[in-house]
């Protein structure tokens, strides 16, 4: 019988964050809850109980110092977000990119390294589920959000998805990709849908074995989103490489010309 996995979720102390927290603890999920804040994390399940959870604190750009956390992972959730409406600023360009869209990146790059250091194949560790990542990256991938920064960083976490999945995702491990309508949380008090409702969509969803998770009362969504997540697996798979599969699951330092160059010459 295969255990509980570990559950580590960033953006936990935001509204979907405590609701994938309740949801994973129902099943016995051991839980890590990542996040920015220093305040403690208390959560009680339906009967008044405390959940159990290890809280730990982190901060966008200091992704490298997760790496050991990560080895104990075997689902990580990257939720965690900013949305800064109408600012055009440089420092909220900045801010954007990096929270929305390249932290997320460079966790998933981590944690697949990690992973890829595992037994390739499930029988040599019969105790340990397949490893999984699940991003979320909006519905403002596909659709105006009324915010031009959190559009253009939700799109290009989402390209990176498409791109790297390419290399990232097999036997060892699985990415899903969560597509979410508006939701009640403090970065949308006006969502239409409550937290909870959306972590009880996304969890039976992945039951159901779905990698592309929708949850939404746009029905455009359910049409757009797979056409779209098809054309870029089509162009990207036409039109980029693995660099002969020197990069996989390398994690962000492949991206380094200079490392790589520097490598090649010691060899």
């Amino acid at each position: 019988m295969t255990p509980a996995p570990c559950v580590a979720i960033t953006g936990a102390g935001g509204s979907l964050g405590q609701a994938l927290l309740r949801r994973w603890h129902s099943r016995g999920a051991r839980l890590i809850a990542l996040s920015s804040g220093s305040r403690p994390l208390q959560m009680v399940d339906d009967h008044g109980k405390p959940i159990p959870l290890q809280q730990v604190q982190w901060q966008v750009g200091a992704e490298a110092e997760l790496a050991g956390l990560l080895a104990e992972v075997d689902v990580l959730v990257l939720n965690h977000g900013v949305n800064v409406y109408g600012d055009r600023s440089a420092a909220a360009v900045t801010r954007s990119l990096e929270v929305n869209a390249l932290s997320s990146w460079r966790l998933l790059e981590q944690f697949a390294a990690v992973v890829s250091a595992r037994p390739a194949d499930p029988a040599d560790d019969p105790k340990r589920p397949r490893a999984e990542v699940w991003l979320n990256s909006s519905e403002a991938e596909i659709q105006p959000a009324f915010s031009p920064l959190y559009e253009l960083s939700k799109r290009l976490l989402g390209q990176l998805i498409s791109l790297r999945a390419l290399d990232l995702a097999g036997p060892r491990l699985r990415i899903r990709r969560l597509v979410l309508g508006p939701f009640r949380s403090p970065l949308n008090p006006f969502g239409v849908m409550s937290a909870g409702f959306v972590a009880g969509q996304v969890m039976a969803q992945a039951r159901l074995g779905c990698d592309l998770i929708i949850v939404t009362p746009n029905p455009l969504t359910y049409i757009l989103m797979p056409a779209a997540t098809l054309s870029r697996w089509l162009y990207f798979r036409l039109l980029s490489g693995a660099n002969g599969g020197a990069d996989h699951g390398a994690g962000p330092a492949a991206a380094d010309p200079a490392r790589r160059h520097r490598s090649e010459g010691r060899s």
